[in-house]
């Protein structure tokens, strides 16, 4: 289990650049997923983009070619740029972790995900 804490979020007008980052505190993994998920207002939680141990990326289709997640393997800190923001990207973000057997499959499925942060807000004005 491990402890994550997000930060980064803020109010921007769309086409802004927002980065999110998220410092996974506690024992170290070799093997693991980590990812992006959103929520919005009146909605479900959706997955935005995943990193597995071994440098494979996956995104939603909402993100791809504007954002970009990547992993700090010294500071052990997932990091989302966002790029060209629109307002259906408001939403609350959360930066989570599967460290269980699942981790290979590594998809945009909350369900594989045991560890979460409490979230940053983003907010994308028009």
């Amino acid at each position: 289990q491990v402890q994550l804490v997000e930060s980064g979020g803020g109010s921007v007008q769309a086409g802004g650049s927002l980065r999110l980052s998220c410092a996974a505190n506690g024992p170290t993994y070799t093997r693991y997923c980590m990812g992006w998920f959103r929520q919005a207002p009146g909605k479900e939680r959706e997955g935005v983009a995943t990193f597995r141990s071994d440098g494979r990326i996956n995104y939603a289709d909402s993100a791809k070619g504007r954002f970009a997640i990547s992993k700090d393997n010294v500071k052990n800190i997932l990091s989302l740029q966002m790029n060209n923001l629109k307002p259906e990207d408001t939403a609350m973000y959360y930066c989570a972790a599967d460290l269980r057997p699942s981790w290979l499959r590594c998809q945009l499925d909350a369900a594989d995900f045991g560890d979460w942060g409490q979230g940053t807000m983003v907010s994308v004005s028009s």
